[in-house]
């Protein structure tokens, strides 16, 4: 069965794009969204070298693929920082990957 896919989220081929729920300030701008392109392993290995726990390795991640500062995620709403985590695992899951697609 396949989720229905959010009204806030607009997802390519290569990139996911987050419609905010209130505007935020990133690089000194104010956007109303934001664009993760896909990950490629070059991106899960630098912010494996990063360190830290998993928290901290993911905002790493997250930033450079939305091209932030992940000082500027820090300061997102909880909401809109779950919308992205939830654009980045739909970004990276294979075709045919639907949750609860083993039961």
């Amino acid at each position: 069965m396949t989720q229905a896919q959010p009204a806030w989220l607009s997802l390519g081929v290569d990139a996911a794009t987050v419609r905010l729920s209130r505007p935020a300030q990133c690089n000194g701008v104010s956007v109303d969204s934001l664009t993760l392109r896909a990950p490629t392993v070059r991106d899960i290995r630098l912010a494996t070298r990063v360190g830290g726990d998993a928290e901290e390795r993911e905002l790493q991640l997250f930033a450079s693929l939305a091209q932030v500062s992940a000082q500027d995620l820090e300061g997102l709403k909880l909401s809109d920082y779950q919308r992205l985590q939830n654009a980045y695992f739909r970004l990276v899951r294979e075709d045919g990957d639907e949750p609860g697609a083993d039961a």
